[in-house]
């Protein structure tokens, strides 16, 4: 997850420098964890963690597999919206009710499936939860 400072979706979709010569594809990288143990962090463990977040998304700008990234808000300030025969319904909370939340991305440039796992394998996350590592689809041909 990266600082406002480090960048984010909203201020660019387009890669940070220079992307990876070899990167060819774009890949999500879902960070999901359990907010509660963020809650029973001291300020010191959240610090550390926080400052392996800033170090990889240095690292991956560096690289040039950066393209963005930004940390989400907590579960519980979500909302899910359906609709269904023109009616539109909003509900609290996290779409699904698990313990691990999406809790943030990163969105890189990578060669292949394999680069890009194993870009996801150091986020801090893969240690305490899981990162999801999914393909962007080329819509190119669809506008």
């Amino acid at each position: 997850m990266v600082t406002p400072e480090q960048g984010s979706a909203a201020k660019s979709h387009a890669p940070v420098g220079k992307k990876a010569a070899d990167a060819t594809k774009e890949y999500l990288l879902l960070i999901c964890e359990d907010e509660a143990n963020w809650a029973k962090m001291t300020p010191a463990e959240a610090g550390k963690i926080m400052a392996e977040y800033n170090a990889f998304s240095a690292e991956i700008k560096t690289s040039g597999h950066f393209v963005a990234g930004a940390q989400l808000g907590p579960a519980a300030a979500g909302k899910a919206v359906r609709v269904k025969n023109g009616a539109r319904s909003v509900t609290d909370g996290p779409y699904a009710e698990t313990r691990e939340q999406l809790g943030g991305y990163y969105r890189v440039w990578a060669r292949d499936l394999d680069e890009a796992i194993a870009l996801a394998a150091r986020i801090p996350a893969a240690r305490t939860g899981c990162v999801e590592v999914r393909p962007l689809m080329d819509t190119s041909a669809y506008v």
